[in-house]
């Protein structure tokens, strides 16, 4: 079931963002979404919060410039997602501008799973041609690597950990630890991704270099050019967009745009057929994100790191279309899938179990050795989407192991849970970790029933029935004079993403004209309704797209649509999108 509710916002937060020349529109959005004040959507960079607020960034680039000009070997340790990805280029560019003698190392998902374990340590001490690295930075993990550390302390390997993830009880023993979540760390912005961790590292060593003077004779990098890679890992890792992210994000667009983005963005662009000009959230979330991803899912995330560290725009160009072949790949893989995981819901439907008031458990926890490792998360978000519930996928790993990826929905913090399961079946996990929506965790497979009826408890308990009701909230409706393509275009050059999402709105349309394209999604011409007549004065027509979605609509549906920018032939048109719709 889905309630459609309509966000509040304070009049005088509207007022004021009029006053200042927003556009009514946007300025209601902006006022739903929590901004009072003009000063709260600004995209300047001075409004950035200073590095200095994250607890030991000034010790850690004291330490790293000591390295690099005591000419240290220093090996990044990445992860194997797109946050990982960039925040490993991000390090390596602005590494190397400094002059540091810099490699990178990525855990190999099926080979060594996350982060800085023994095995990993053990495979950078002898990565860099028989020179063991002097120093491991981590980056988007590493907080919860405790033997990983400990193996890097005896081989005499000092670990700089920069990550963005929860601590456990207990922190590595590591030589520094940047970490807005860490204990006793008063960074504002918790949301910061594991990107923006490596860049506020950059501005500290950038400062701490301005101190001893080394730009007296030296140039002084730019750190700006970064700032592309720093957008693309904040969207593509959901993380919440709150002011600082937005600023981060807003000016790598910025430099995207303008053409300024490394050769690894700019021919992933070129690749998915997209306007660079005007790039937008939507493409660095939703189609450079997964091609990225592609690589750490199914292969190895070291194509996706080279092909943002790369200034050859020819081998740029290669890696990108490998990166699309192999996301081709991941989508034949997650349909399957799909189909699979949909016969095993259909078994919890009929389960004897259920009441009929209750069809569906409080959590979905599902198995099938079958399943690829590197799309289980995708298919959790694709079945948390669907049935509102936090899921957890498992997939067959070594040693009579199964590996769980999980996605959760709001008000449900799916590493707390997990924690609270931990806690009262203390041998059943044997590791987790991950924040508020997501999740990953390693159990025996003989333990798959037991951890799911633990999961399910822990659910029952810290869920209510109304939290597994789907809400979409909307921005309202719009008047037929509000709806073209000047709004849409200015929608379009905003940051939007997770926790200050796209602006949606709902209304009664007649549906006119449909009928099937590309063989899956439905091509529709809708007539607005006025919703207190029921009836139509507008001769209107919307050009409108409902995707994944090929059966027939009835004459009249109440829907929940957006503005989008149809770019066809070099010319500009309105098309809604629907994002949900039911009959009237």
């Amino acid at each position: 079931m889905v309630n459609i509710v309509t966000r509040s916002y304070a009049a005088d937060s509207l007022e004021k963002l009029i006053s200042h020349g927003i556009h009514p529109i946007l300025a209601r959005v902006y006022a739903a979404r929590g901004i009072n004040e003009p000063g709260q959507i600004t995209k300047d960079l001075s409004r950035l919060i200073p590095f200095w607020h994250l607890k030991n960034i000034l010790e850690m680039a004291t330490l790293l410039a000591d390295a690099i000009t005591s000419e240290k070997r220093l090996l990044i340790v990445a992860d194997y997602d797109s946050d990982g990805a960039t925040a490993c280029a991000v390090g390596i560019r602005g590494l190397r501008e400094f002059g540091a003698i810099v490699s990178y190392l990525v855990p190999n998902r099926f080979e060594h799973g996350y982060g800085l374990t023994p095995e990993i340590v053990q495979l950078a001490a002898n990565s860099t041609e028989g020179s063991r690295p002097d120093i491991l930075i981590t980056v988007d993990n590493g907080i919860a690597s405790i033997e990983g550390v400990e193996e890097a302390n005896r081989l005499g390997m000092q670990v700089f950990i920069t990550d963005h993830h929860l601590p456990g009880d207990k922190l590595p023993n590591a030589t520094s630890i940047v970490n807005p979540n860490q204990p006793g760390c008063g960074f504002p912005s918790k949301n910061i991704a594991g990107v923006g961790v490596m860049f506020y590292l950059m501005l500290a060593l950038r400062a701490e270099f301005r101190v001893r003077g080394r730009f007296l004779s030296d140039k002084e990098p730019n750190l700006a050019n970064l700032l592309d890679l720093v957008a693309l890992g904040t969207v593509a890792d959901v993380v919440k967009l709150d002011q600082n992210n937005r600023i981060l994000v807003q000016q790598g667009l910025y430099r995207i745009r303008s053409g300024r983005g490394c050769a690894g963005i700019n021919s992933l662009f070129s690749i998915v057929r997209k306007n660079i000009k005007r790039a937008s959230t939507y493409e660095l979330g939703y189609m450079l994100g997964p091609r990225l991803n592609a690589a750490g899912r199914l292969e190895d995330m070291s194509l996706g790191v080279e092909c943002l560290i790369t200034d050859n725009e020819i081998h740029a160009m290669r890696l990108s279309q490998q990166l699309d072949t192999l996301n081709l790949q991941r989508r034949e893989i997650e349909i399957d899938m799909q189909n699979s995981a949909e016969k095993l819901i259909k078994k919890i439907l009929i389960s004897p179990f259920l009441t009929q008031e209750n069809r569906l458990p409080y959590s979905i926890v599902l198995y099938d050795s079958c399943w690829h490792q590197g799309v289980i998360g995708i298919l959790a978000s694709r079945i948390k989407d669907k049935l509102n519930r936090p899921v957890i996928i498992f997939s067959s790993g070594k040693n009579k192991e199964i590996k769980g990826s999980g996605r959760s929905i709001p008000g449900f913090h799916i590493r707390d849970a997990l924690d609270v399961v931990s806690k009262r079946h203390p041998s059943l996990l044997l590791k987790f970790g991950g924040h508020a929506a997501a999740a990953g965790l390693t159990i025996h497979q003989d333990n798959f029933d037991k951890f799911k009826d633990a999961f399910e408890k822990a659910a029952q308990t810290l869920l209510t029935s109304g939290d597994l009701l789907r809400i979409i909230e909307t921005d309202g409706d719009l008047n037929e004079s509000e709806m073209n393509i000047e709004l849409a275009h200015n929608f379009a050059e905003q940051v939007w993403g997770q926790g200050f999402p796209y602006p949606i709105f709902n209304a009664r349309f007649l549906v006119k004209h449909q009928y099937v394209v590309g063989g899956k999604h439905l091509k529709l011409k809708l007539r607005k309704v006025k919703s207190n007549t029921g009836e139509s004065n507008s001769l209107h027509l919307y050009e409108s797209m409902l995707f994944f979605y090929q059966d027939s609509l009835p004459e009249e549906i109440d829907a929940v649509y957006r503005l989008n920018v149809n770019e066809y032939s070099g010319n500009d048109t309105l098309q809604l999108i629907l994002d949900h719709w039911k009959p009237v």
